[in-house]
């Protein structure tokens, strides 16, 4: 059972992470607009009529082509996104609003298609005529994509888009919107942070910006308060490496607003995840009481990109604030009283699995991830000699967050012992073909596999803090 419940957490947590890879590669883009609005609408910071001329085209044509071109493209590589990108084109003009759904549906849909086609016919191109075959099959396709989009696709999508921002507008009305920290927080710790938030609420929330000017949808999930009470109580109250850790998680959380770092200390004491929840429900809760929200993305949930997206207005700041103070101060008050009244720590837990282990003669499955401890090698996959290693590849659902964090440690620690390999970040689904070493935090490591099965794959509970680092520097020195 518990295998079949791994497999259907890897499949939901492989859509989300298609979904929130179109668009975490160009939430540059968005920010770039939502900056651009802020400073020039004749509402902003610093009025121009003409600057102002760029927020329609961008929100129009260049953000929806973007998400088709990095849609179709990683489906199918370049070949995929231009065909992708024309394909979006055509719900963009069958639409009469932002076609961020359409896109995120015509560009993987042109990338999957351009691809059977290529495997029907590529190999059958006789020699000398394949840029012939390949320019043309990917303008036909391209073609023909964009004029049923136009035709067909984009009213379609544009009635869902419409259906759904009426869904969300009923939903805020009716005063339920705090409810959603019921699904989104506990979702959020099983890393689909970023399906989420860029996957779904982003695209929803630029929408409504456009409209109203902000959108509280962009501080659903990347408000870093919850996660801030949770680390704050740890930090007075936990024991022993929780306590340690948890003040300079804090700062990487609140400051760097990589929030996937509070995650593996609520997986540690998963009744947190009431703190969670009524942390960010408080927060919800303020932002409707101030009428207050962002204008663009907050990418990464930083306090600082949070107060960068604010508009430019008393009422928002103050509502935008409270409501990350507010929500850090109620998950920290609920997280300290799980800490303070839970039977055992940190301690006792860890001594309580090794006793569990020891009557079972076998090691656990899951005692890494109660203990702290080594995480073991399941043995699924080769171990690689030192001289077979060239690049180690820290993979996470972005590519962007923990994963950078644990690469720049491991990166360090070999600039110490003199070792010379190449050590990068990516997202899963980016994970180079001669990427040698994987590592992967544990949810995530069966879909690694999956993506190179031939690489050596270690799993880890806490990118910032597992002993399987030195193991492998001692291991690469030797």
């Amino acid at each position: 059972m518990s295998t079949q419940n791994n497999g259907i957490r890897a499949k939901v947590q492989k859509f989300g992470s298609n979904l929130s890879g179109m668009v975490m590669p160009n939430i540059g883009a968005f920010i770039a607009w939502g900056l651009i609005t802020a400073l020039f609408i004749p509402d902003g910071w610093i009025p121009n009529e003409n600057m102002a001329s760029l927020v329609d085209p961008m929100i129009k044509y260049l953000l929806p082509l973007l998400i088709g071109f990095t849609g179709g493209r990683i489906v199918y590589d370049i070949r995929g996104g231009v065909v992708g990108a024309t394909a979006t084109m055509g719900v963009i003009v069958g639409a009469d609003q932002p076609m961020f759904l359409g896109a995120m549906i015509m560009g993987p849909l042109a990338g999957y298609l351009m691809k059977k086609i290529d495997d029907l016919f590529q190999a059958k191109i006789r020699q000398g005529f394949e840029m012939l075959y390949n320019n043309f099959s990917a303008g036909i396709l391209a073609a023909i994509l964009a004029m049923i989009a136009v035709a067909g696709i984009g009213p379609l999508v544009s009635g869902l888009t419409n259906a759904l921002a009426k869904g969300v507008e009923a939903i805020v009305n009716a005063g339920l919107l705090p409810l959603t920290s019921i699904i989104l927080e506990p979702a959020k710790t099983l890393f689909l942070n970023n399906a989420i938030n860029h996957g779904i609420l982003t695209p929803l929330g630029t929408e409504q910006s456009l409209e109203t000017g902000k959108s509280i949808l962009f501080l659903l999930e990347a408000n870093p308060g919850p996660g801030l009470g949770i680390l704050l109580a740890f930090a007075f109250f936990g024991k022993g490496v929780s306590k340690a850790s948890a003040p300079g998680a804090a700062i990487i959380q609140f400051l760097g607003g990589i929030h996937e770092i509070y995650f593996p200390y609520i997986l540690m004491k998963p009744t947190l995840i009431i703190a969670a929840i009524f942390g960010g429900m408080s927060g919800i809760f303020t932002l409707q009481l101030f009428d207050a929200g962002l204008r663009a993305a907050a990418s990464p949930g930083s306090i600082f990109a949070v107060i960068a997206m604010t508009p430019g207005n008393l009422n928002s700041y103050i509502g935008v604030i409270l409501s990350v103070l507010i929500a850090a101060a109620v998950s920290f008050a609920i997280a300290s009283f799980i800490l303070k009244t839970s039977k055992g720590g940190e301690e006792d837990l860890t001594a309580s699995t090794e006793k569990m282990e020891a009557m079972k003669g076998k090691k656990s499955s899951v005692s890494s991830s109660l203990t702290g401890d080594k995480e073991a090698d399941n043995g699924e996959t080769p171990v690689k000699e030192t001289a077979e290693v060239n690049k180690i590849i820290f993979a996470c659902d972005a590519g962007m967050g923990s994963s950078a964090m644990g690469a720049s440690l491991l990166k360090n620690k070999f600039k110490k012992s003199g070792i010379d390999i190449d050590v990068t970040n990516k997202a899963i689904n980016e994970i180079p073909e001669d990427a040698d070493i994987i590592i992967t935090q544990k949810t995530l490591t069966d879909r690694a596999k999956a993506k190179r099965p031939d690489a050596e794959h270690i799993s880890v509970d806490n990118f910032l803090n597992s002993p399987r680092y030195d193991e492998l520097v001692e291991r690469l020195k030797d």
